[in-house]
This record gives C-alpha cells, sequence and structure tokens, in this order.
C-alpha cells in the first residue's frame, strides 16, 4: 500500500491509533497506516514520502533509533516525526527530542491542543519543503500556487524569470562558496526591491540556482525591472576582486581550454503577461518565460525584454510578433 499522502503510525506493541490522532486525521481526509516494523516504516517512507510518521513511545529505544535514522537522512528528514507518549516525563521528552522528533504530544496538552500540534507541525513542514533551503524564497510549488491564483481571479499580470549571465565561469575562477553568496545576494535585491516598490502584489520565489522567478501587476513592469538591474549592476562588481572589477573582465578558459575574455555578470530577465494572452495552464507561462529569458541572454549586459506577442484575433492566423 502507498504510503503517499498517508499518515504511518509505528507501535510495536500493537497500540491502537489514539483517538485525537484518529479525529485529526479524519478532518483532513488521509489514511492511517499502523506499521509495527521499524524497517517496515523505513521502507515506506522512502518509497513515497508521507505526509506524517507518528511513533509511539512505547515503542522505547527501537523506536528512538528510527526517529535518529529517518532524521539523519537528507531526504527522510523532511517527513515531519511525533511522537505520542502516554505519560509525561521531562527525561524522556529531552530524549526524544535529542533522537530528532520534531514534536512530542503528552497528556498535559488537551485532546484539541494535540490535535492542533499534529495541525501546526505538519503545516510548518509543508512550508518549509515549498521554499528554497538557500534564499528562503518560496520554491516551485508555491510559485505554480501564485500563477494558479492570480489567473483564477482573472487578473492581468507579469511573470519575470531572471538569470545570472556568465555565473558558472564566475563559480570557476572564485568558488562555490562565492556562488552562493551572489545567489544570495540576487534574492535579497530581487525581494527588497519587489516588496519595497510594490508590497503584497508582487510576489518572488525561487527555482533553484541562479534562477528565479518575481510576479507584478503589469503597469509596475518597467520601474520594478530597472530598478532591479540598477541596483544589481552597482552592487555585482563588488563581489570581485579588486584587479577583476577595475579591468571589467578577466580571462577564462573555455571548454576547449582556450583562454577568452569572460565579463562580470549581468542579469537578464524575461517577462511574459497576459495582457494580449489567455494563459490556461501554469506550465505554458512557464514556457513563455524561459523562451524570453533565453531572448534576453542573446543581449548584451542587464537587461529585461517583455513578450509583446499576442493570441490571435478571430479571423487571423498566427499572432503577431513584437519583443523589446
Amino acid at each position: 500500500m502507498r504510503s503517499r499522502q498517508a499518515i504511518l503510525f509505528f507501535s510495536p506493541a500493537g497500540r491502537s491509533v489514539p483517538d485525537f490522532v484518529t479525529a485529526w486525521v479524519n478532518g483532513r481526509g488521509l489514511p492511517v497506516i499502523t506499521v509495527p516494523q521499524a524497517a517496515g516504516v523505513e521502507e515506506r517512507v522512502l518509497r513515497a514520502l508521507p505526509t506524517l510518521v507518528v511513533v509511539d513511545a512505547d515503542s522505547g529505544e527501537e523506536g528512538m533509533q528510527l526517529c535518529a535514522r529517518l532524521k539523519g537522512d537528507a531526504y527522510t528528514a523532511i517527513v515531519p516525526l511525533a511522537v505520542v507518549t502516554k505519560r509525561h516525563a521531562t527525561d524522556l521528552v529531552r530524549r526524544w527530542f535529542a533522537a530528532g522528533a520534531d514534536e512530542v504530544i503528552t497528556p498535559m496538552f488537551e485532546p484539541g491542543e494535540q490535535a492542533g500540534r499534529l495541525e501546526a507541525l505538519v503545516t510548518r513542514a509543508e512550508r518549509d519543503v515549498a521554499v528554497n533551503p538557500s534564499t528562503r524564497l518560496p520554491g516551485t510549488t508555491e510559485i505554480e500556487r501564485a500563477m494558479r491564483r492570480r489567473m483564477d481571479l482573472g487578473e492581468f499580470f507579469a511573470v519575470c524569470y531572471a538569470d545570472l549571465d556568465h555565473f558558472k565561469e564566475y563559480n570557476d575562477r572564485y568558488s562555490y562558496n562565492d556562488g552562493d553568496r551572489v545567489i544570495y545576494l540576487l534574492s535579497r535585491i530581487l525581494h527588497d526591491v519587489v516588496r519595497g516598490m510594490i508590497g503584497k502584489d508582487g510576489f518572488v520565489g525561487h527555482i533553484g540556482g541562479d534562477d528565479f522567478i518575481f510576479i507584478l501587476p503589469i503597469d509596475s513592469i518597467g520601474t520594478v525591472c530597472t530598478e532591479i538591474l540598477d541596483v544589481f549592476d552597482t552592487l555585482i562588481p563588488y563581489q570581485y576582486n579588486e584587479q577583476d572589477r577595475r579591468a571589467g573582465y578577466y580571462f577564462g578558459k573555455d571548454r576547449r581550454g582556450q583562454l577568452h575574455r569572460v565579463p562580470l555578470m549581468t542579469l537578464s530577465i524575461g517577462v511574459v503577461t497576459n495582457q494580449h494572452r489567455r494563459f490556461t495552464h501554469t506550465a505554458q507561462v512557464s514556457e513563455l518565460a524561459t523562451e524570453m529569458k533565453s531572448y534576453a541572454k542573446t543581449q548584451a549586459g542587464s537587461v529585461f525584454v517583455v513578450d509583446r506577442r499576442h493570441d490571435p484575433e478571430p479571423g487571423e492566423e498566427g499572432s503577431r510578433t513584437s519583443e523589446a
């Protein structure tokens, strides 16, 4: 039986699922799978990440070792794990937390609070998984959700795909630590400019690496993108040593080992809007934004380009194209 979108309850002693867990699970419409063997829990978690693992504290040392193994693996550690105990003992609770438990629920909590703690635990886990770990910006799941919400509301909006130019060469010359610092710097520029200029009407997400998405009202494209590029071009030279910064370039090797001149990093932003298009799916938006980002990268310097194409009117064949 698949454990995806399910609750796993580990109780080698054969204890029944606690009533507050059953009530909470029924409210979410998720199945509860009771697993009596630690190996069975690990197998199911590795096969398909469940929504939550609940461990019966009566499992003792076996349960603690299971907890430590699940939380010690980078893949399974993202699954929230709660321990349910029938008695409140400070030393015992401390040992479970030391083993890696995300929550320990004891009889000192009323049933309503016990269920609330499970809900909060799962909500926190879902939020943490949905953000990029290096920048703490929303990841692809939240990016798609932000697009879909605007589409469902019938709003006019712009999706902007930002990507660094010459970032790989920078990593090769300096280090991945320096590269991570540049990515974090870009994340702060995007977040602070968008938040500062349009507040809650904007959205900034991190796809991964040096790829970012931000969403704006259509009438703010020019002012926001121009400010982002100005701030970026002002700050990015200081990520280089003095010699490279003064020269405005450095020499790097291409794939054939030939030396060539590498300019300082620039920022390319491709922009698509639904002003003249009918978006029906987020994948369509992503495809067009990627296309415009690739077009922007063919231009010199830090630039933003907006897709001016529109869907054909009734009777037209094809669509007129204008990119700027």
